[in-house]
């Protein structure tokens, strides 16, 4: 057996998605911050992504996180999210996943009822607070980065010439959120394909002029798009996730739930400290609720946390033989 390299990986799912956690043999990245390390990465080491994120290996809707030491004294770990869309700057399925596997392979010193576990991301610290009955992570909550609404009513004119509103927000990720009904489409899976289109065009008239993250200009653009089921409140919500370049989140998404409750709040619907179910598009839920306000470069945010559950699925070593004719993998 061959191989120019060995990556050690704990995969596990949230919800549903996939989150394929590197554990060793990628190194420390250089990087003042983690901010920083993702910008190296993106530059010199994207064939590391491709090769774990993209087939063979892996997949069209695949997601992962690479471990490294943080950048920071408060911090456990230093977390790199990638996907096949690229390195995200904050991942809130991402990281129920790996605070998860951090837990129940003994790489955090665990106590029960709670362990509590602080990751360094590119969006800044995020705080996993794990439940622990019996060694197993029962669940997560995940204390997020400051989230805002970045506006209401926004109005995009798509390649066709349609116009459409939408509300755009902020979770960890950008968002633009709106009822999947300004579509036409009905909420249905065997509807999947056009509702992955809109989504897209939606998210590509967006992208002609992209949001910029007022603190962090290394934050931008829009990447996802949140089609609403109808009959969608501040109490309960359900959508489709479109993301860029073309699948659908199949958790509920942390960082969407994120930016859902900000959006929410920003139009006066969901106040503080009140449960709001978020239920992705194969039908599981995350629990999120808004725990404070913020600044977040002069807009008004707010502190949201969301709780979900991940289920370790698989160990591997992942290898790249020399004469492999797809060394950073391929999409079909």
């Amino acid at each position: 057996m061959r191989s120019k390299l060995v990556l050690h990986a704990v995969d596990s799912h949230t919800e549903g998605m996939p989150t394929r956690v590197v554990t060793g043999g990628v190194g420390t990245l250089p990087g003042a911050s983690m901010s920083e390390r993702r910008a190296y990465f993106m530059e010199h080491l994207d064939h590391l992504r491709t090769l774990l994120m993209y087939e063979p290996r892996g997949h069209a809707a695949m997601s992962g996180a690479i471990l490294q030491p943080p950048t920071r004294p408060d911090a456990d770990y230093g977390v790199l999210f990638i996907e096949v869309s690229g390195c995200l700057p904050m991942c809130g399925h991402g990281t129920i996943g790996v605070a998860t596997v951090l837990v129940e392979t003994g790489m955090v010193a665990v106590t029960e009822p709670v362990t509590v576990v602080r990751l360094d991301t590119p969006a800044g610290l995020v705080t996993a607070e794990v439940t622990v009955e019996e060694g197993a992570a029962t669940a997560v909550t995940l204390r997020n980065v400051p989230s805002f609404c970045a506006g209401l009513d926004r109005e995009a004119t798509l390649a066709d010439g349609r116009t459409v509103t939408y509300d755009l927000a902020y979770g960890g990720n950008f968002y633009a959120i709106l009822p999947l009904e300004r579509f036409g489409l009905p909420f249905a899976r065997e509807r999947k394909d056009d509702i992955l289109a809109a989504g897209l065009s939606l998210m590509e008239a967006i992208n002609a002029d992209p949001p910029v993250h007022p603190r962090d200009p290394a934050i931008h653009g829009c990447h996802h798009v949140q089609l609403l089921a109808p009959g969608s409140t501040a109490e309960r919500s359900r959508h489709a996730m479109a993301i860029r370049p073309g699948w659908f989140d199949r958790s509920p998404c942390g960082t969407g739930t994120s930016a859902r409750m900000a959006q929410l709040h920003a139009r006066g619907e969901l106040p503080l400290f009140q449960d709001f179910v978020n239920e992705s598009f194969i039908g599981t839920s995350f629990t999120g609720r808004l725990l404070g306000t913020a600044d977040v470069g002069g807009v008004p945010g707010v502190l949201p946390a969301v709780t979900g559950r991940a289920w370790i699925t698989a160990t591997a070593q992942y290898l790249l033989d020399p004469t492999d004719p797809f060394p950073a993998g391929f999409l079909l």
